[in-house]
């Protein structure tokens, strides 16, 4: 993979730790797009709807920039590999985003108390026309957490940049009593699924699925 310049479409620091550990070589290209659910949207499909979404972005940005090279040609135009990805929480059927306030986490966290509740990482590969996305799907059970808890780690500011007001990396770990599934899916990137899905790309690019 050492040939090709590979793309993370995130801000998110968990997913650059993940691929660096794996050592993967890659550079940050954030896409701002618009995150808010559409209307009854399940929480996979939302989540693999705004992984395509965010690698497309990141393909005509780099399309963009490689047109404005004087020493770009066909070849390197279809070079780039993007990885993106996009991670909520569900409970009830209802879709978790980040905590917009301190008050509003504290709510977040007192519905997962006691409960099980999902993690769905959407993750989008693109190189060129070609475009696979796929879903991880996890299972969380949270212990039941006291009033006083819940407060105490709001007050750590951990929650307020995490879907469902809490990382499974972070301090949240010790109200968790089991999970089913990837804990690096859970943490935003499914590390192995991804791996091997860069390898067959690098290796095997195939047209454009969509």
């Amino acid at each position: 993979m050492a040939s090709h310049r590979i793309i993370l479409a995130s801000q998110s620091p968990r997913r650059r730790e993940l691929l660096t550990l794996a050592g993967v070589a890659f550079e940050v290209m954030p896409m701002a797009i618009d995150e808010t659910p559409h209307r009854g949207e399940a929480p996979d499909a939302y989540v693999l709807r705004l992984a395509r979404e965010k690698a497309r972005a990141a393909l005509v940005a780099l399309s963009a920039e490689a047109a404005a090279s004087l020493a770009c040609d066909a070849e390197t135009l279809a070079e780039p590999i993007v990885i993106a990805a996009d991670t909520t929480v569900s409970v009830d059927g209802d879709i978790l985003e980040k905590p917009l306030d301190p008050e509003q986490a504290r709510i977040m966290l007192g519905r997962l108390s006691g409960r099980r509740h999902q993690v769905c990482t959407g993750v989008a590969l693109a190189r060129g026309a070609w475009l696979e996305a796929f879903l991880c799907s996890s299972t969380v059970q949270f212990a039941a957490i006291d009033a006083a808890s819940i407060d105490a780690y709001v007050a750590t500011g951990e929650p307020m940049d995490k879907a469902g007001a809490y990382a499974v990396q972070g301090g949240a770990q010790a109200f968790i009593e089991r999970i089913e599934g990837s804990y690096t899916g859970i943490m935003g990137l499914p590390l192995a699924e991804t791996l091997e899905r860069l390898r067959l790309l690098v290796h095997a690019p195939r047209e454009a699925n969509g």
